[in-house]
C-alpha cells in the first residue's frame, strides 16, 4: 500500500486575478492551480518552483508558505481515485499575461488569469473557490479539509 501523494501548487495573483492551468480528463475540462507532484527527497519549496517552471515557464521571485492545505480522498475510499494532499504556496513573480506562458508539461492545455469573482464558474480542482476569492497576503495557514469533485 502506498501513502498519500503530495501535490504542491502555486497561487499567483496578478491584478486580482488568479493564475490557473487547464487540464482535460475523460473529455472533461477542468482547472487547477499550477503545480504537481513532489519528487522523492525534494523539498516542498523546490518542488513548487520546479513545477511553476515546467507548467508555466515562470521563475518565482519569492515563495511564501505553505499558506493552505486541502485533502482529496474519494467518498468511496480509494477504489476510484487517489488520496492527495495539496500544499498551496503564495508566489510572487514578474507580472505577465497568460498568452506569454509556456508549458513543458503536455497535460497543461492552457493558462488563464481568472478574476476571483468568476472562479465559481469554473470546474476547479480541488474546489477551493472561496479560499482563492478571499485570500489576502499575510493570512494565516489554513487547512481547507477534505474535498472531492466526482
Amino acid at each position: 500500500m502506498t501513502g498519500p501523494r503530495i501535490r504542491v501548487a502555486g497561487l499567483v495573483i496578478n491584478g486580482g486575478r488568479v493564475l490557473l492551468v487547464r487540464h482535460e480528463k475523460d473529455g472533461r475540462s477542468y482547472w487547477l492551480l499550477p503545480g504537481g507532484g513532489v519528487d522523492e527527497g525534494e523539498q516542498l519549496e523546490e518542488a513548487v518552483r520546479r513545477e511553476l517552471g515546467e507548467e508555466c515557464g515562470l521563475t518565482p521571485l519569492t515563495v511564501h508558505g505553505p499558506i493552505a492545505m486541502a485533502e482529496t480522498i474519494p467518498p468511496d475510499g480509494l477504489a476510484n481515485g487517489r488520496h492527495i494532499l495539496h500544499m498551496i504556496f503564495a508566489i510572487e513573480t514578474a507580472v505577465c499575461e497568460a498568452e506569454q506562458l509556456v508549458s513543458e508539461d503536455r497535460a497543461v492545455l492552457g493558462h488563464a488569469f481568472v478574476d476571483r469573482d468568476r472562479l465559481h464558474e469554473l470546474d476547479l480542482r480541488p474546489p477551493i473557490h472561496d479560499y482563492l476569492k478571499h485570500y489576502r497576503p499575510g493570512d494565516p495557514f489554513v487547512s481547507l479539509g477534505r474535498m472531492w469533485i466526482s
